[in-house]
Order: C-alpha cells, then structure tokens, then sequence
C-alpha cells in the first residue's frame, strides 16, 4: 500500500513521526488548492515569509486543470526555483525538520519539498581571530550556504566541487567537503568521503571537535594540531586552488583545511597581502617568535642554574637579589594564572574587559613583586610569552607550545642541562613523528626534503603567471 494512498493517513503519519502537536513552532495547515486538500508543514523562524506570501498566493489562483501530478506541478506550477519531489516518509521529515517546507496534495503520490528556508545569522564581519593589516574584511558565519557563496565568490571555476553529507543520527548535521577536482588528492577525498558516509554518532555536540575525533582518532598524548581552522574565506579558498580539502560543518564559523603541516599552521594572510620582501619579514619574524615562545623560560632558568656557563655579555639576566620562592614554581604559578587571566577576560562583559585586563596586569603583577611572590624577571618574561603567543593564528599550537614548554621545565628543573636536551628532543620527535590526515610527514617540505618547497615556507615570493 502507498503512503500517499490516503491523504488524512499520510497527514496523520507525518504528524505523528514528527510529533507536531508536542512542538509550537512545528507548523502545519491544511489548505485547497483547485478545490482539493493540501497541508504545509513548516518550521516557525526558518521560513522567507515574503516568499511564502507570493507562493501562497499562487496556490491560491491556480486551477483543477493544472493539478495533474505531482512532478507536472513541481516544474510547471510551482514559481519558485529550489523544488524537490520524494516519497519516502523519512526524506520528508528530515526536510521539514532541517526548514525546507513540504506541501502534500490530495491525489499526488508525492510530496513537494519548496527551499523557503532562512537562518539567523549575523553579519560577514571580520573574524576577532584571524584579522589582516590589509585584505579583504569579511569571516565565514555560522550558515553553511552563506560559507559556500563566500568561496565560490573567488573561485569561478567549474572544477570547484561543493560535496554535502549528513552526519548523526540524531542531529543530521549538514557537513562539506571543498575541492578542486584535477586538483585534490583522490585518495584522501575517497578516504574522507568514505568516513564521514559511515560515522556512526548521534549528533556532533561540539561540532568541529566531535567530527574531527570521529574522523582522525589521533593519540591524545601528541598536542600538535592535525588541522588547520580559519575563519577567512581569502585564505580557505586559497588553500583549495593548492590542492587541500577544505570541510565545513553547519553552524560553524571556521573551515577545517586538510592536509596540513606544521608549516601551514603558522602561515597568515598578511604574508600574501604585501610585497614579497615585506612578507618575508613577517614569515620570518613570526617563526622566530614562535620559537622563542617555546625556549626563553627554559633557558633562562638554565642560566640561573648554571651561572657558571653564562657569558658576561648576558649576566644581566640572573637574579642579584634573593627570592623567597623558587624560580621553577614561579614560572608554574604564572604559566596557571595567565591562562586564569584569559578565561577572565572572556566570561567579562565587553564594556569592562579591556579596563579590568589593565587592571589585573598592572595592579597585579605589582603588588605580586612587592609582596615577594614573583621577581620582576619572572613576570617580564612570561609577559613575553604571553604576548607573542599570539603572534602566530593557531591556538592548538599556541597550546601545544605551552604544553611542551612546561614539559621542559619541569625536566630542566630536575636534570638540569640534559632535562632541558631531553625536552627539546622530545618536542622534536613529537613534532617529527606526527603525520598528517593524509598520512604524510608533518614537516613536509623538511622531511622529507624539498628544496625549492622549503625555500618557498620562509622567503614569500612573487606569484607565477598561469601559462
């Protein structure tokens, strides 16, 4: 027996499946259109309501002529240009649940899903994040379509490809893979289609993270970030025209771009936006600060511990006077209390976050010297680090930087100088034996070698002419 034999069965069916009497802004009416029933079911919020006026009124003006069937009508009836037909009961449910309106028309053997839908979505402002000196000033929101317009917007090519799944049983979240087809690596794509076509979750609760764990199960024990996010659509479109695959998940204001190396996670937009030789400087300056985030508390409690070793061009950075606490739970104190000032700032409403940040900084670390807490050294050092932590746009690698660098203290603090090898070491086969979604070296074009490739990660150069 077909689902659509009997018109009250069928509504009664859908009614009951989505449970629209126990859901206010589930919406259903029962309407005639050329003398026989119909109903629309809808979401309350997720429909242009200018556009449902006009397709009201045209259900409303048509005649028992031009009712034949329903892919007849679909094409020829209905003045809207995003119209589907289907006739299985779960297809219709997952439309007009995901806002897409569903009309269903005694004597039709299916049912029309019309695409009225509209999110809520704020402006394409600039991202807080991932902000240029010059560039284009738009972010990607938190509606899918609008991120795919966004980059379709600077790629015109019709080896652009936008692929869509739905992810979670229970949520059905709307997930996109980004590509150039001549382009990408078809093993990867077959590979990542493949995962996110059999995930098994409910839904994805912390969006990006619970489809980046389903999909890369990666050792909890290795911090370095496997992917690279960002909120502009300059620099994600840019990552497609190299060859990446770039997936975005709905309501999500970041693209997920893979493969990605070390190298890729610290590059920025403003390394492209100026000339070659100014870029460079950028690149460069960004890479050496990264570093020194990493090893100027280690060494510098290195020095202290080993006076000795100091040459006097650099004496001035150990201590003259005596501190009450040791320099090692100093560093630990501050390492906590930064991060506790960070998470301060942002659950503080905006109009005081700046002025009380100055404050706690200010104040704080003021009266932490006076009191005898903290040396002067200490506080100047982790300000430092601080700071030029976000010199590069990653906060998985700015965290994983933190991690290793506390690693190093610690064995520094209790192996002296061959703590402080061994914790180099480590953050190097850490970095070294992390490979990408793809499977590759994570310090590609370094390991394995590519001269040309290496050279192009530090110096910007001018862009090729197509041929």
């Amino acid at each position: 027996m077909s689902f659509f034999n009997n018109f009250c069965e069928t509504i009664t069916q859908i009614e009951t499946t989505l449970r629209v009497k126990e859901s206010f802004d589930l919406i259903n009416r029962t309407i005639k259109i050329a003398g026989r029933q119909a109903c629309i079911f809808f979401i309350d919020g997720l429909v242009k309501d200018e556009v449902m006026e006009k397709i009201m009124e045209f259900f409303y003006s048509v005649k028992e002529g031009e009712l034949t069937d329903a892919d007849t009508f679909s094409k020829e009836g209905i003045p809207y240009v995003e119209v589907d037909i289907t006739s299985d009961l779960e297809q219709i449910c997952a439309n007009i649940l995901s806002g897409i309106l569903v009309l269903v028309v005694e004597g039709f053997d299916k049912a029309l899903a019309i695409d009225v839908r509209t999110y809520p979505q704020r402006s394409v402002d600039e991202p807080e994040k991932d902000k240029v000196l010059r560039g284009s000033r738009d972010g990607f929101v938190e509606t899918l379509v609008m991120n795919t317009a966004l980059i379709r917007r600077r790629i015109r090519d019709a080896d652009f490809t936008v692929k869509i799944f739905n992810v979670g049983s229970r949520s059905k979240t709307d997930v996109v893979m980004c590509y150039m087809d001549s382009m990408v690596d078809h093993k990867l794509l077959d590979r990542l289609s493949k995962k996110l076509e059999t995930i098994k979750v409910e839904a994805l609760t912390m969006n990006q993270q619970s489809l980046v764990e389903a999909i890369y199960p990666y050792p909890w024990y290795n911090p370095f970030p496997k992917f690279k996010y960002s909120e502009r659509p300059d620099s994600t479109a840019s990552s497609i025209l190299e060859g990446n695959i770039v997936i975005l998940v709905d309501n999500s204001p970041s693209a997920i771009i893979v493969p990605t190396s070390i190298f890729d996670i610290v590059e920025e937009a403003d390394d492209y936006y100026f000339p070659p030789i100014t870029g460079t400087y950028l690149r460069l300056s960004r890479y050496l600060v990264t570093i020194a985030t990493l090893l100027v508390t280690p060494l510098w409690l290195l020095a202290l511990q080993n006076p000795q070793y100091v040459p006097s061009l650099f004496q001035f950075v150990l201590l003259k006077d005596p501190v009450n606490i040791p320099i090692f739970w100093q560093l630990m104190v501050l390492e906590l209390a930064i991060d506790g000032l960070r998470l301060a700032s942002l659950n503080t409403p905006s109009a005081l976050s700046t002025s009380l940040s100055v404050i706690a900084g200010i104040i704080l670390s003021d009266f932490a010297v006076t009191a005898g807490w903290f040396t002067t050294e200490a506080l100047l050092y982790m300000a430092f680090v601080a700071i030029a932590n976000y010199s590069q746009p990653s906060y998985e690698l700015g965290y994983a930087l933190k991690f290793m660098r506390i690693l190093i203290l610690i064995l520094t603090a209790l192996f002296n100088i061959w703590g402080f090898v061994i914790g180099c070491l480590v953050t190097i086969l850490l970095i070294s034996f992390n490979k990408t979604l793809s499977g590759k070296s994570y310090l590609y074009p370094l390991i394995p070698f590519h001269g040309k490739e290496f050279l192009r990660r530090f110096f910007r150069v001018r862009i090729q002419k197509s041929r």
